[in-house]
């Protein structure tokens, strides 16, 4: 455990004397993140001197004590954890700025907390963990620029929220994954889209919801659990 030079520090007759600091446990002067953080918790009027200071975990702390007012100072700190930190409590007018930080975890904090309304520039993020937060909330209206997005996970996230009658759009997405998504979505009709589907749990799904007198497409098929989806959905038809 670090340990702090009371005898040469500057609060030695003031904090020290007052029980406001203490070695070894609340010490802004040693590198231990514990410490600095019970010693601005107890301080926090302080934590403003230290926003020039060497030491990063020092200002990632300080960014949770310093009046909101002087985030923007940190804004561009070099260091990501502390940017971070400025994200998770910086006003939302100011986010704008770290819509394109280099660290995707800020921007990852810049998508949760921006208004749905301007989420959209960020639809085009290199990560796709970001843009799917943007498409997790996004406007629903505004979903259907994200349907080709290269990243399953995203248009997963697309296809959930899609506005009703748009889900047809994302019928012959390349997942069978959306796919499962969408045919539960789509009209009965379109859904016959997909009773020959590759993937047979779209293709069991599409079964249930299409016109029974549309199952004759695939009477044929081989597999047993087509097969038997078949009659099932015959048998619940004829009562």
């Amino acid at each position: 455990m670090p340990l702090g030079d009371c005898d040469h520090c500057q609060y030695q007759q003031t904090l020290l004397q007052q029980g406001k600091c203490k070695r070894g446990d609340l010490c802004v002067a040693v590198e231990s993140g514990r410490q600095i953080f019970r010693f601005f918790r107890t301080n926090p009027e302080l934590a403003i001197n230290y926003i020039d200071a060497d030491f990063w975990e020092t200002r990632a702390i300080i960014a949770a004590f310093i009046p909101m007012i002087e985030l923007n100072k940190l804004i561009d700190d070099a260091d990501a954890t502390v940017r971070r930190a400025v994200a998770r409590r910086i006003p939302v007018m100011f986010l704008s700025r770290l819509m394109e930080d280099s660290d995707r975890e800020v921007r990852i904090l810049v998508a949760e907390r921006l208004p749905a309304a301007r989420l959209m520039k960020m639809r085009f993020d290199e990560d796709y963990l970001v843009r799917a937060m943007v498409a997790q909330k996004a406007p629903q209206g505004t979903l259907i620029h994200m349907m080709n997005d290269p990243d399953e996970l995203v248009r997963k996230e697309v296809a959930k929220r899609l506005p009703q009658g748009s889900h047809v759009l994302m019928i012959n997405d390349p997942s069978p994954v959306v796919r499962r998504i969408v045919v539960r979505e789509v009209t009965a009709r379109q859904a016959i889209r997909l009773l020959r589907d590759t993937d047979l749990i779209v293709q069991l799904l599409a079964i249930e919801r299409v016109p029974v007198d549309a199952l004759k497409l695939i009477e044929h098929d081989t597999d047993p659990d087509v097969q038997s989806a078949i009659a099932k959905r015959r048998e619940d038809e004829a009562g």
